[in-house]
């Protein structure tokens, strides 16, 4: 279904003029469960999952480029997956995204 590229396989997941600013996107490839980000001309993909807990991290509110787990407000850089702050230590999944011929693609490692 996708292409492989430098050790990621590459998944068409929406149309980039389907997919406004602001919004978000949950789905699973592989088995991942996935949230895509539209924040102005960019598109990010982290994992739907916060290290602290292991809970669902993708509803949490965004402040710039940061994600705010919804139970116990650890924060995460969305771009890096860096953890920004306690209660996690440890930074979440991200995931190369890619616009193709109109389409965006969300990479996983191979």
């Amino acid at each position: 279904m996708g292409d492989t590229s430098a050790g990621y396989k590459f998944y068409r997941v929406s149309m980039v003029n389907e997919f406004p600013s602001g919004e978000r996107l949950f789905l699973e490839i592989d088995g991942l469960p996935i949230v895509l980000f539209s924040i102005g001309e960019d598109f990010l993909a982290t994992g739907d999952i916060c290290t602290h807990d292991g809970g669902e991290i993708g509803e949490g509110e965004l402040d710039g480029e940061e994600i705010i787990c919804p139970r116990h407000g650890a924060r995460f850089n969305i771009r890096t997956g860096k953890a920004m702050s306690l209660p996690a230590v440890t930074g979440i999944p991200i995931y190369p995204v890619r616009q193709v011929d109109g389409f965006i693609e969300i990479g996983i490692p191979t």
